[in-house]
């Protein structure tokens, strides 16, 4: 089908050679910018820093190779960095690349069942929320290196216990690690002005692995941490799938699944922003999950759309799905041949670049706006982004979603009201509701109530109709009911309605319903409303009503 159709296919009608020199262009400038920051996101996570490079090679070929978007860059991402860290430590290595081949599986049946859609109903407060708690979390982990403090325990992956060990041994920081990471993070900001083709990171980790090497300096290097660095690409192996083992990493193998549907998919919106482009959401989830798959197959870490990479590749030229796939080919043969030469790089300088990553990240500019927002939105956005430092992203995610849910029912909720008329009360008002006409069907101008509602009539709004029917006075005989304004209506609502219709029952009071509108009659008639009531007691129009 053509909605799950990879853009890679589509794109090749009407390429051209031109657009080719473009996209190879673009994507060695991707996996010049990729190569350290894959390398940093390792260690940051918690693992070796050849993983990155792998998950940045097998996910970064397949998401463009399969995927729903253009010009997608895939690879890991600092998004997925707090909840590495703390599987790699509650779990180790062999449970984090279960939980990411489970997420894979999750992901892809996401996007066989269509679901791509469904993430645009996530609010923005609580993208927003987790997104800037995710970055000063980020930020938070690479305090140890960029200060170059003495800490022999393991570190914890809960933030306040973080920085009570930080404040604990902040006597031991080292200052020839700080100005080394000090100067990676004066050139990252400045190089820009000199270059804005050559990433200033790149740029960083030559400039201090030089002098780190030249003045022999006693800091800590990638090669003093990782002693067991390898060129080599390592040997498909499947990961542990046994009951107990899926039963255990169940729950964060959703919450990597979660954020790297949210995310890719963000990150694809931004690109078709960028180019006048449609993604196709479905296709792209069915790319990523085999992609994080492939990644744990080969050792690798969860990857998704990565937006900086996906900016710059579009500023770069590249308009088609080759653009990705070369940006993987290139970082597989840069690992082949630099890798000896990354054992040189001073972890203070790739805490740098995760610093700016995080700032980047942050986007404070959007966070304090959301401020002038309603009191309930800065509210999802304040638990969320609490919830995520200080707890976990799974609960941000599962605490801001029903809060916000449970904002939106109560605001819908107020957009339904009940009004309730007396043909005497109201008859000033007979041009709007044609009382006169009923008034000679009816031929009674006493014991008529009619309830009108305006809005949709769901479990929201149901407790008001129930107070309005308790109001009812004990002379009606005639009930009239308008739904006119009602466009829909859910199973708490027909609940109060049969509510409605035995309490006109016992008090024998004749009941009529007006002006139902399509899915309303179709829930009437399943839920058997209409026949409790009486089909010759449902009108098409309010005019129509008769004694």
């Amino acid at each position: 089908m053509s909605i799950f159709k990879p853009k890679f296919f589509s794109t090749l009608k009407g390429y051209t050679l031109n657009q080719f020199f473009k996209d190879l262009t673009a994507g060695v400038i991707v996996a010049i910018i990729a190569l350290p920051l894959s390398i940093a996101l390792a260690i940051a996570s918690g693992v070796s820093p050849e993983k990155g490079l792998h998950t940045a090679i097998v996910a970064g070929f397949i998401i463009s190779f399969l995927g729903g978007s253009r010009v997608q860059i895939g690879g890991p991402t600092g998004a997925f960095m707090v909840i590495v860290y703390g599987i790699v430590v509650n779990f180790g290595i062999d449970g984090l690349i279960t939980a990411t081949f489970l997420a894979g599986i999750l992901i892809t049946l996401m996007g066989l069942f269509k679901l791509g859609g469904l993430i645009k109903f996530i609010p923005y407060p609580i993208t927003t929320g987790f997104t800037s708690g995710i970055a000063l979390t980020i930020f938070s982990s690479q305090i140890k290196d960029f200060l170059g403090l003495k800490i022999d325990v393991q570190m914890p992956a809960e933030f306040i216990e973080k920085w009570k060990i930080y404040f604990e041994h902040m006597d031991t920081v080292d200052l020839t690690t700080l100005g080394v990471g000090v100067l990676a993070l004066l050139i990252i900001v400045l190089w820009p002005k000199v270059n804005k083709q050559i990433p200033g990171a790149l740029i960083a980790l030559i400039v201090t692995s030089v002098i780190t090497v030249v003045f022999d300096l006693d800091i800590m290097t990638i090669g003093k941490k990782y002693t067991d660095l390898s060129s080599a690409f390592p040997k498909p192996s499947l990961p542990d799938l046994s009951f107990a083992r899926v039963q255990q990493l169940i729950v964060p193998a959703v919450a990597i699944a979660l954020l790297g549907s949210i995310e890719s998919l963000l990150s694809a919106v931004v690109a078709d922003g960028m180019i006048a482009g449609k993604h196709r959401s479905n296709t792209e989830l069915i790319a990523q999950g085999i992609a994080n798959m492939a990644s744990s197959i080969f050792g690798g870490i969860p990857a998704t759309g990565a937006i900086a990479r996906t900016v710059a590749n579009v500023n770069n030229g590249g308009r088609t799905p080759v653009a990705g796939m070369v940006h993987a080919v290139v970082l597989l043969l840069m690992m082949v041949v630099l890798m000896p030469l990354a054992r040189l790089i001073p972890l203070s300088a790739l805490a740098a670049i995760l610093i700016v990553v995080s700032y980047n990240m942050s986007d404070w500019r959007e966070f304090k706006s959301l401020f002038s927002s309603p009191k309930s939105d800065i509210l999802v956005l304040l638990v969320t982004f609490f919830i995520t430092v200080l707890f976990d992203l799974v609960k941000a995610i599962e605490v801001g979603m029903v809060l916000a849910s449970l904002l939106f029912m109560k605001r819908m909720s107020e957009m339904t009201d009940v009004n309730i008329h007396t043909l005497d009360a109201a008859e000033e008002s007979s041009s709007e509701y044609d009382f006169e006409s009923v008034q000679n069907q009816l031929k009674t101008r006493k014991g008529v109530q009619i309830y009108e509602i305006n809005g949709p009539f769901f479990f929201g709004a149901a407790d008001k109709f129930l107070d309005a029917l308790s109001q009812m006075g004990e002379k009606t005989d005639t009930l009239i009911v308008r739904m006119r304004y009602v466009s829909t209506i859910d199973a708490t609502a027909i609940h109060a309605l049969k509510r409605m219709i035995s309490t006109c029952k016992s008090k024998h009071i004749k009941l009529i319903v007006t002006e139902l509108q399509a899915q309303p009659q179709a829930a009437f008639d399943k839920a058997g409303l209409t026949d409790k009531i009486g089909k010759d007691k449902i009108f098409r129009l309010f005019s129509e009503v008769v004694n």
